[in-house]
């Protein structure tokens, strides 16, 4: 499944800014390479980088990550209710305070790391498992449509998102 199999009404326009940059990609083979540079970039870093802010309402990469591991799990439990049918409306969820209570800081890198990989592997285990029509299957999050499929790349975008914001304001 690529990328540009989607069309713009299967995602709410606001994830067009974490779809758009992927280019044309094959959805596995970006969830797979995603990680493994993801970790490849912060694995090493020194514990005063990976609790730096570089604004004091931002987030730590510690926090980062946390953020993006659960973000990964609620956008995968929705592809997966949207994939069985389910036409409940799926609440949204407020991402700042799953951040603050996470106590992501108080955790190792490598525990997070080790997290994180377990959870984009069940991901990618999950998108493995679809069929075709359950790809293209849509429900409603938050009060806007989306495909199983856009779901997936809206994971590997987000991802790919912070990355850069990493590289570009934290190292």
């Amino acid at each position: 499944m690529n990328s540009s199999q989607l069309n713009e009404n299967e995602y709410n326009p606001y994830f067009k800014f974490y779809i758009e940059p992927l280019g044309e990609v094959n959805l596995i083979k970006v969830l797979t390479s995603s990680f493994d540079e993801f970790k490849a970039t912060v694995k090493n870093l020194p514990e005063e980088k990976l609790l730096f802010k570089y604004d004091e309402e931002k987030w730590t990469i510690k926090e980062l990550i946390q953020h993006l591991m659960d973000a990964e799990r609620v956008l995968s439990y929705r592809a997966l209710r949207f994939s069985r049918n389910d036409s409940t409306d799926l609440h949204g969820y407020n991402h700042d305070m799953y951040v603050i209570n996470s106590k992501g800081n108080d955790r190792e890198i490598k525990d997070l790391l080790k997290e994180f990989k377990s959870i984009r592997k069940a991901t990618i285990s999950l998108y493995k498992s679809f069929s075709n029509e359950m790809l293209t299957t849509s429900g409603s999050a938050d009060k806007s449509q989306m495909s199983v499929r856009a779901l997936g790349f809206i994971i590997a975008g987000h991802q790919m998102h912070h990355l850069k914001v990493i590289k570009e304001l934290y190292l």
